[in-house]
């Protein structure tokens, strides 16, 4: 199993980005979760919301393509990008990647 690294950036200003391991088939959400990170996941990270809405600011070819489904979730997601995708369906298939997440203070619990 290969191990990568993922930098995250945060929208949010008093967050410092963070650089983190992330082993190949490893996804985004995984990552932050297990590491304090709080990325929203209403729908328990299954591709069936868009509370881990993140933006891919590098290494998009490093990740597995999008799909149709998570097109749909992200077409509702709050200022969504062309580089946005679904933390839990940002799964690491060969190399480094770089992402920011959006503000998450604005839900519910925060």
């Amino acid at each position: 199993m290969n191990i990568f690294k993922v930098k995250i950036n945060f929208e949010e200003k008093d967050h410092e980005s963070v650089e983190l391991p992330i082993a190949e088939g490893e996804s985004v959400l995984d990552v932050c979760l297990e590491n304090g990170i709080d990325l929203q996941h209403n729908c328990g990270g299954v591709c069936g919301c868009s509370t881990c809405h993140i933006y891919v600011n590098k290494g998009m070819d490093n990740i597995q393509e999008i799909s149709d489904k998570e097109e749909d979730f992200i077409d509702r997601a709050v200022n969504p990008r062309i580089t946005s995708r679904l933390g839990c369906q940002c799964v690491i298939i060969d190399g480094d990647i770089e992402v920011t997440l959006p503000d998450q203070s604005g839900f519910m619990g925060h």
